[in-house]
């Protein structure tokens, strides 16, 4: 009984010809998941690459000490001044960076220009396709989401507010570098990056996702 009723599911009949066929599974669908799964869960894993995170962490260990703990002098302010531009020029120029191997696999560091990739050895090491690593607009566009959720931040600390004298409530400060950090990273995921600059994971590596054409 067990067994023709597992026939049956298995197994339909042609009235046509008389024969039986199998059920074949249809993977376009599963494969299809299969791939924006794999490419959600691939962007989520280069957050820690666009995000500004090692930023905000080192923002978050000096802020207090160069601030004073908000209780600023002149010359605390030009040194939290200077630092918040060096932090935020950091948040742009890392995304610039990018990376290839050599065909001994050799691996080099550069920074993506118009023209390509210029290396951190002056130059003197291209790829062999250089127009494949020139700057873009969504390099332009990566960094202004990066900066933008560094400067959220680094404005809604409660030592640089009482620093330059700024007000503002305690929900705006809470609740606003939260949101602009979901939706900031909403738009990574959506809009990924391709280059494996300075701080890739290497475990994404070989990731198939994200391949130059």
């Amino acid at each position: 009984m067990d067994n023709s009723l597992q026939q049956d599911l298995i197994e339909s009949y042609l009235p046509d010809n008389g024969s039986y066929y199998c059920l074949g599974d249809d993977g376009t669908d599963e494969s299809h998941f299969i791939y924006v799964l794999n490419a959600i869960l691939s962007g989520t894993a280069r957050l820690n690459v666009l995000l500004p995170t090692a930023t905000i962490l080192a923002f978050t260990i000096f802020a207090p000490l160069l601030t004073n703990d908000g209780k600023c002098y002149t010359l605390n302010r030009w040194l939290m001044g200077f630092f918040l531009a060096i932090s935020a020029a950091s948040c742009i120029f890392f995304l610039f960076t990018d990376s290839f191997r050599t065909a001994r696999g050799r691996l080099y560091y550069g920074v993506a220009t118009r023209n390509g990739i210029w290396t951190f050895n002056g130059g003197r090491r291209k790829p062999c396709a250089p127009s494949e690593y020139r700057l873009r607009w969504i390099d332009l566009f990566h960094a202004l989401l990066s900066l933008i959720a560094f400067l959220t931040f680094a404005g809604s600390h409660n030592d640089v507010l009482e620093c330059y004298h700024l007000e503002m409530s305690r929900k705006v400060t809470n609740s606003v570098p939260l949101v602009v950090g979901f939706v900031i990273s909403l738009l990574f995921v959506v809009f990924p990056s391709n280059r494996r600059g300075i701080g890739y994971p290497f475990l994404l590596q070989k990731d198939a996702l994200y391949t130059r054409n």
